[in-house]
This record gives C-alpha cells, sequence and structure tokens, in this order.
C-alpha cells in the first residue's frame, strides 16, 4: 500500500492505494496517525487522485475518474456505488439512499455504511442529509460536511 498526504482547505488529507485502487481518503491527516507496517510513501502513484482533488477544491471538478477500491461488506459497497450516483451540489436523505438501493426499511444500515466510508469526498458521503434538510453527522465533522456542500453549491436549509 502506498500513501501521501494531500493539502486542502479542509486541512490535510491523507491518500492511500496500490495497484487495484484508491482504498483511503481520509480527512484528519493532521492528527497522529500510525500507519500500518508495509505503507510506503506513494512518490508519484497517487498523483492523479491529488490532481482530481485540487481541482475538485478549485471548482473546476464535479465528477472524479479514478480507480477505486474500497474495503467493506458487500452492503457497504453498495451503499458506497450508490452514493456516487449523488450528482453534484445535490443532496438526498438517509431514507433515499435506502430506497435507491432496494431496502427502504434499511435506513439505519445505510446510516452505519455512510458512516464507514473509507473515501471521503470522491465517494461523497457529503451530499446525504437528514430527510428535514438538516446536516447530520459526518466522519469529518459537520462543519466540513457543510464547506463541502457549500463548495458544491448544494441548497441547504
Amino acid at each position: 500500500m502506498y500513501y501521501r498526504y494531500q493539502p486542502s482547505p479542509l486541512g490535510p488529507l491523507l491518500l492511500a492505494g496500490d495497484a487495484q485502487g484508491l482504498h483511503l481518503l481520509h480527512m484528519d491527516a493532521a492528527q497522529p496517525w500510525e500507519l500500518p507496517g508495509g505503507w510506503l510513501p506513494a512518490q508519484h502513484r497517487l498523483d492523479e487522485v491529488a490532481r482530481q482533488l485540487d481541482e475538485y477544491f478549485a471548482g473546476k471538478r464535479e465528477v472524479f475518474d479514478v480507480r477505486l477500491a474500497p474495503l467493506g461488506t458487500p452492503f457497504q459497497r453498495q451503499v458506497w456505488q450508490a452514493l456516487q450516483r449523488i450528482p453534484y451540489g445535490t443532496t438526498c436523505s438517509y431514507s433515499d439512499l435506502a430506497g435507491h438501493i432496494g431496502r427502504p426499511r434499511a435506513v439505519r444500515a445505510v446510516g452505519t455504511a455512510n458512516g464507514a466510508n473509507p473515501i471521503a469526498i470522491i465517494v461523497p458521503c457529503h451530499r446525504v442529509i437528514g430527510s428535514n434538510g438538516t446536516l447530520t453527522g459526518y466522519a469529518g465533522g459537520v462543519e466540513r460536511k457543510k464547506m463541502l456542500l457549500e463548495l458544491e453549491g448544494a441548497w441547504l436549509i
């Protein structure tokens, strides 16, 4: 596994991936982060991910085109794939997301899978809000969620 730290308006991001694709995009990379043994500095291996993130934060990219390889259960991966279908600048509720995957009664499980998303921003879990339009929990913090939605021009209550 290769890693690099990427500066961003949200603070440093930790990127990690290998030949299969990007496995991790973690916020709070400024916090002490103990890397697993065997992880190596990326050199130039994650440059394309970094370039696309820079474009996103500059308002010049709405869709990411990088290979993703998130590790999770089949249900989690189903939720993460559904997240990628939420268009830039829009939001949906956890209930809507559960309906989109054909599991309308699994709202809590969808919320848990959303919270376990290992590839923040690119797999846009920040676009999921409460059914009443409120900004509910976000692993990167609600302030960062708000910043991302404002960057995308999403309408917020």
